[in-house]
């Protein structure tokens, strides 16, 4: 299908503004293909996500009087706060079609609307060949620009122009959300040629040996000190010893005029002067290196660090200039510059890049050092970079002011350009929250585009930010305040709206210094959550804290979740992934090598001493250590979470003493088919004593299995540890660990040692968080 006019141009964007404009990693007709082909599922997609309905697509069809092809669109917009739903009318034609250019023109009309007969709304689309990229795959650029119409005069147009572009703004939001997940995003890939420009045209001067000897070795108080010397030791070797005068003795030569004196005096000064020099030198030589140039490693978010230059970096109050140097930390890795000597306006052009990291960083730190001060002095300027807070483009050339010992009067710079890009691509997401799944011990659901994009809007972060789960509470001040508590992975925040009166705030979770459980009330049913600050962090979040404590941190104080255990452990979880190393967070979220427990203390219930104990459980319960103990003491607690956990039948016998301070006994029950297709039993035995270096309890398990497919080729040892958590009133810890003793060999031991690490792990976790559930229901109802 091609247009007669194919010599004229493309039309220009229309006045009322540009909606989108975006290059994609696609041919340009396939890209009309995909808006305005008759069998396209795109127009359907945009609708379920704006939440339009009936959406109906006529074929196009060729208007003979204007020798182009239309088509009609008809659906039924969702309501709005200040509209309800109505009814539109879209009649699409194209303007162009010719080649790898094609100009398609809409016409909008709802006359349900107040005035709807008054305007319509016109939009353009133009869809013209996109930029070269590296990989020299076609790309096409898209333009979407829009107007409103007014066919007839109204007193409402103001009004109806700032309704019409918020809706349009909100509807191409989403658009382009549906679009970039059809389609690669081109603007990626041509940012990184861009970079790599950018970086490709930086020269680092690195200064050679030599001429670091010659910057400091060869001036003129150096040159005479060592002419001084020299005369000296020529003068030694020349003169004769003198006869001893007045206090003189053996070995104690004192000068014997005022000329020696001054003399003797100039030349200390010169050894003083030649000390510092050489120790100047000596610590330049030591630190002449920077990372400049190491590559980074890895898969993930590679963050680039450009460092251009400084200006205006003085010492306050004094004419001394510093030898410079600056560190780079984020996410607790450092990168250092090269010193620049004896300079207020340095010239570095290196870059840093630093190793591929699993989650987006939150923010950077930068210090800059003089290096001819001691080696623990607090830096004379810093600043930082707040991914959040910052678009990515505009971060590519930056200009940031330091604070700090500098003189504030010449307005200490730093110039950077900074590149962060994920080499992941869109799956990252979907990983991280599988990976996120396994350490709360549910599946954690991806958000709709349309949840996702709201969060984004309401606490203005950037695209790829992306919501983990949120819940009702209470926010804890002078007045409970209520509202949702939301989690991603680099952000808390909060949100309330109650009559108009809206409170609204976040913090990162690199800020949070501790999370404390405080334990129900007669008033609160249910446990709330203090979080706590590091000192001098979240001042923009200070409305919403509860108060500042002694160490000056800022403490928020959250109450009434609905469901406080699954708030607790996602919270947790999610702060103990961002607060570990880099290196250690793949140990926590995914243990590819189960890792090996040494065993602290022990009964005389394993006898393969030989087994390696996997962790397979650790968790902090909202209870202490002697009510959990009623999971094992037989009662009524026992035996419902364990009919709950698929155990049938379930018996035990009483504790007997067996030994000093170690008590023994033993269960039985068969498997629901939930737990085992085969069915089958499983009979036990368990020992108990008190920890002797801890406050709480271990019990070791010793499990031999019948009716279960390879049952007799091993038994199962389970050691639990339940520890009292000594900062934290009614909490404990649970550790559980587990070993197979293999009795017999199979070439499926492998597969058979997986099956029972990941069964055993998931069950255990539902079983301790029932138990959870039972105790605190029952503290509950109990203190009403």
């Amino acid at each position: 299908m091609e247009s007669k006019d194919q010599g004229s141009e493309m039309p220009g964007n229309l006045p009322g503004g540009v909606l989108v404009d975006e290059s994609y990693v696609v041919a340009p007709a396939e890209l009309n293909s995909l808006l305005f082909s008759p069998n396209s599922d795109f127009w359907p997609a945009v609708a379920e996500l704006q939440g339009t309905s009936g959406f109906q697509i006529e074929p196009w069809k060729l208007d003979i009087n204007e020798s182009c092809l239309q088509r009609t669109l008809t659906y039924t917009k969702a309501a709005s706060k200040l509209v309800k739903a109505v009814k539109a009318t879209e009649e699409q034609k194209y303007l162009k079609a010719a080649g790898n250019s094609f100009a398609v023109f809409s016409v909008v009309s709802t006359p349900d609307v107040p005035c709807g007969n008054c305007f319509k709304v016109e939009i353009l689309y133009c869809i013209t060949p996109g930029p070269q990229i590296s990989s020299e795959e076609q790309t096409a650029h898209l333009t979407v620009s829009w107007r409103v119409n007014f066919v007839q005069s109204t007193m409402i147009k103001g009004m109806i122009e700032s309704g019409a572009k918020q809706g349009m703004t909100e509807g191409y939001a989403q658009f382009s959300e549906v679009l970039s997940q059809r389609l690669k995003v081109a603007e990626h890939n041509d940012a990184n040629s861009n970079k790599e420009k950018i970086l490709a045209s930086l020269h680092a001067q690195k200064e050679t040996n030599w001429r670091l000897i010659v910057r400091f070795l060869g001036n003129f108080t150096f040159i005479f000190s060592v002419a001084i010397a020299v005369y000296v030791i020529a003068h030694l070797h020349l003169s004769n010893p003198g006869v001893m005068h007045g206090l003189e003795y053996f070995g104690l030569d004192l000068p014997d005029s005022i000329g020696e004196v001054i003399v003797c005096a100039v030349l200390i000064l010169q050894g003083q002067n030649i000390f510092k020099i050489i120790r100047r030198f000596l610590s330049a030589w030591k630190q002449r290196g920077s990372d400049h140039g190491v590559k980074a490693h890895g898969d993930g978010w590679l963050l680039t660090v450009a460092l251009i230059e400084g200006t205006g970096i003085r010492a306050a109050g004094s004419s001394d200039l510093f030898d410079l140097y600056v560190v780079f930390t984020c996410n607790a890795k450092r990168k250092t510059s090269s010193i620049k000597f004896q300079t207020p306006d340095p010239k570095w052009n290196e870059i840093f890049e630093f190793d591929a990291m699993d989650d987006p960083p939150s923010r950077m730190d930068i210090a800059i050092y003089d290096s001819s001060g001691p080696c623990n002095e607090a830096p004379i300027g810093h600043t930082e970079v707040n991914f959040l807070k910052n678009n990515l483009s505009d971060l590519t050339d930056i200009w940031l002011t330091l604070d700090g010992k500098c003189e504030q009067a010449s307005i200490p710079k730093l110039h950077l350009r900074i590149f962060l890009n994920n080499s992941r691509g869109t799956e990252v997401v979907m990983n991280y929250l599988a990976k996120m799944g396994k350490e709360v011990g549910k599946k954690i659901n991806l958000r709709s585009a349309q949840t996702n994009a709201a969060f984004r809007k309401l606490f203005a972060l950037p695209p790829e930010e992306f919501l983990i789960d949120d819940f009702t509470c209470h926010l804890k001040r002078k007045m409970p305040l209520q509202g949702r508590l939301f989690f991603s992975p680099r952000i808390v925040g909060f949100y309330s709206n109650i009559f108009g009166h809206k409170t609204k705030f976040f913090f990162l979770w690199e800020d949070v210094d501790d999370i404390q459980v405080i334990p129900a009330t007669l008033s609160i049913g249910s446990p709330s959550l203090m979080i706590i600050l590091r000192k001098d962090r979240g001042s923009e979040a200070k409305h919403g804290a509860k108060g500042i404590d002694q160490q000056g941190r800022l403490k928020f104080h959250f109450q009434s979740f609905v469901s406080f255990n699954d708030a607790y452990r996602i919270i947790t979880a999610i702060w103990k992934i961002r607060a570990l190393a880099p290196e250690q967070k793949g140990e926590v979220i995914e243990n590819a090598e189960p890792k090996e427990v040494q065993l602290e203390e022990g009964g005389s219930l394993f006898t393969h001493a030989d087994v390696k104990m996997t962790e397979i459980l650790s968790s902090v319960l909202s209870v202490d250590v002697e009510s959990l103990m009623e999971m094992f003491a037989g009662g009524p607690l026992e035996h419902k979470v364990m009919q709950k956990a698929g155990c049938l039948d379930y018996s035990s016998t009483e504790w007997e003493l067996v030994g000093c301070n170690i008590q023994q006994r033993q269960t039985s029950y068969k498997f629901d088919k939930s737990l085992s297709r085969y069915g089958g039993e499983a009979t036990t035995t368990q020992q108990k004593y008190t920890l002797v270096k801890r406050d709480g309890w271990a019990i070791e398990e010793v499990m031999t299995l019948q009716g279960v497919l390879l049952g007799d080729y091993f038994t199962l040892q389970l050691k639990y540890y339940m520890v009292k958590v000594p900062s934290k009133p009614s909490t404990c810890s649970v550790q559980v660990l587990l070993g197979i003793a293999w009795l017999k060999s199979t070439k499926q031991q492998k597969k058979v040692t997986k099956n029972i690490i990941s069964n055993s792990s998931n069950r255990l976790k539902e079983l301790f968080a029932e138990v959870e559930k039972e105790l605190t229901s029952r503290k509950v109802s109990g203190g009403s």
